[in-house]
């Protein structure tokens, strides 16, 4: 299941060595920044699809300007293969426009492919069509029935279909090749969360094709997939994690955890010799802060991508719905319901607390008059 060393093939290249990966990772200033939809976006079709699309990228310039004030040059987003589909042209427009106005104020995109956090068959399918898109209000992701609920399982995917999984190699083949040499893409986040939603190994063979397709492509960009049920021992993870993890260039990782959690899962990491990035944090009810996280990430020189910026339509601020359900069964332990769960600015772009974005602008000074030090003695 480990990989191979790196191939002295080019066109037929393999896992980065864990020298070109430090050679990349301390080539630029600490990576910080944080998953982004729009506040006027309440699902990734409203993100990306032509429907209103003029109105909701107008207000998501807007954030993505105070994501840079903020001190982020980076954002972690989800391009959607559906909008891919049936609106190709446009699609690949308007990507180009989320790319290019991200760079304008200073920020980096990752892109995500693949996704196994997904709700259960008859809910996915509900939600392909596109146009004015349907929201419930106080419900996290904007959906009473979602991937965050209680459900048997296991989720759907379209990838589960023969023929559509093909458009999906296609989809990520186009997207890579055209962008393979663009410094504005720092990374391919090849698969969110691989085996989540009680999917197990049926995304592992999709998981390798996307990595193979575009490891032919050899693109500048580092490849990642991250691990996200743990990290404490890596022999103990799932297949489909661990094969993730060992074909990555960059580490990556995904903790909602409090403070000594993260710190284990760091140092287990860290065994592996490469540069690390946690894709997803910041879960406050459950004790995973600003306050902690942030500072120990700059520490470690690790790099981050919180959850969400400004709360809007996708209400990652609320708890996941399996909270509301473990609450209800009275199994729920030390979750504080008087904290949001994600996001870090109000609509009004005020922060949702100060002191976190004090915090936060605070490190990113400092990492970035390191990284200036860096490259004067350099």
């Amino acid at each position: 299941m480990k990989p191979n060393k790196e191939s002295p093939n080019k066109e037929n290249p393999v896992i980065w060595s864990k020298e070109k990966a430090w050679e990349w990772y301390n080539a630029r200033p600490w990576i910080r920044g944080c998953n982004f939809m729009g506040s006027e976006d309440c699902s990734h079709i409203d993100q990306w699809q032509e429907f209103e699309f003029e109105k909701r990228f107008k207000a998501a310039e807007k954030e993505l300007a105070l994501a840079a004030e903020t001190g982020f040059n980076s954002i972690r987003i989800v391009p959607e293969f559906i909008v891919w589909k049936k609106e190709h042209d446009g699609f690949m427009e308007r990507f180009e426009r989320y790319i290019e106005t991200a760079y304008k104020y200073g920020i980096t995109c990752m892109i995500v492919f693949g996704n196994d956090c997904v709700p259960p068959k008859e809910e996915a399918l509900s939600r392909l069509k596109l146009g004015k898109q349907y929201v419930d209000i106080g419900y996290h992701g904007g959906r009473k029935i979602s991937q965050h609920g209680t459900f048997s399982g296991p989720g759907y995917s379209l990838l589960d279909e023969p023929k559509t999984a093909e458009e999906h190699y296609e989809w990520v083949r186009e997207i890579v090749t055209k962008y393979k040499n663009d410094k504005r893409i720092i990374m391919w986040d090849v698969f969110n969360e691989p085996g989540n939603c009680r999917r197990g190994n049926l995304s592992l063979p999709h998981l390798k094709k996307f990595f193979e397709i575009i490891r032919k492509i050899n693109p500048i960009q580092p490849l990642t997939a991250a691990i996200w049920s743990g990290g404490k021992n890596i022999e103990q993870l799932p297949e489909i994690e661990k094969w993730a993890l060992y074909n990555s260039d960059i580490v990556s990782f995904h903790n909602y955890s409090p403070y000594i959690e993260n710190v284990e899962v760091i140092s287990e990491l860290k065994t592996l010799g490469r540069p690390i990035v946690n894709t997803e944090w910041l879960a406050r009810p459950v004790r995973n802060t600003v306050e902690e996280i942030f500072p120990l990430f700059y520490l470690e020189n690790i790099g981050c991508y919180n959850w969400g910026l400004v709360a809007g339509k996708y209400q990652t601020f609320e708890p996941h719905d399996w909270v509301w359900d473990a609450y209800k069964e009275n199994k729920l332990k030390d979750f504080d319901f008087t904290k949001w769960f994600h996001d870090l600015y109000r609509p009004s772009f005020r922060p949702y607390n100060p002191k976190e974005t004090e915090i936060i602008k605070h490190f990113c000074f400092l990492a970035d008059e390191k990284f200036k030090d860096k490259t004067k003695k350099d």
